[in-house]
């Protein structure tokens, strides 16, 4: 998921040697030119031009590369959240906030289609993809479980946040599939469609 890059503020007396967005745009092009399971942070770090230990101040792993600044993403979905209205009900401050977290600059770099592209059908991401939807599941899990008045773990908040993860999930391979579809539809349609499917 694309993300702004923060400014570069360099320590004293340590100038900064690249930035998030450098790295992330490298290893696309890397990972357009060669594939992700051949690209390596070897390749990475030459192509930005640093060493292979300066690429792991800003990413653990190759793996966390694709999801760029995820903490700070999820910082701001629960943000997002935050700021919802008391009074409207639950399942629509969960169903605008969502369809707000996925609202992505169309000038990104590299292309939030180019992103969740590779996110969604590298086979080699996929478990650790695993680890990054349990974040984001939690999240709404926690924002169900204050306005409920139950606990993160407890069924409901569990189960609002796979539920919105599975339909969010829909909607983006509908529209990777379809390079003429517009993502926010989507997402509000199919948010849309389980809550008639519920209420039926």
């Amino acid at each position: 998921m694309p993300v702004g890059d923060p400014p570069r503020t360099p320590a004293r007396g340590r100038p900064v040697a690249t930035s998030h967005g450098e790295i992330e745009q490298a290893a696309f092009r890397l990972f357009r030119q060669h594939g992700f399971a051949r690209t390596t942070l070897d390749d990475i770090a030459r192509e930005v031009g640093v060493g292979r230990r300066t690429l792991f101040r800003y990413y653990a792993s190759k793996n966390d590369i694709p999801w760029g600044q995820f903490d700070r993403t999820l910082d701001g979905f629960r943000a997002i959240l935050d700021r919802m209205p008391e009074d409207i009900p639950v399942h629509e401050a969960v169903h605008r906030g969502v369809l707000l977290f996925n609202d992505f600059p169309a000038d990104a770099r590299p292309s939030h289609r180019e992103r969740m592209r590779l996110i969604l059908t590298t086979p080699e991401l996929q478990a650790h993809s695993v680890l990054r939807y349990a974040e984001w599941r939690h999240v709404i899990a926690e924002y169900v479980a204050r306005r409920t008045g139950e606990r993160p773990g407890d069924l409901l908040p569990r189960t609002v946040g796979r539920v919105s993860l599975a339909v969010a999930l829909s909607a983006y391979d509908v529209w990777l599939d379809d390079e003429f579809a517009v993502l926010s539809d989507l997402l509000d349609a199919s948010m849309r469609a389980v809550r008639r499917y519920l209420r039926s």
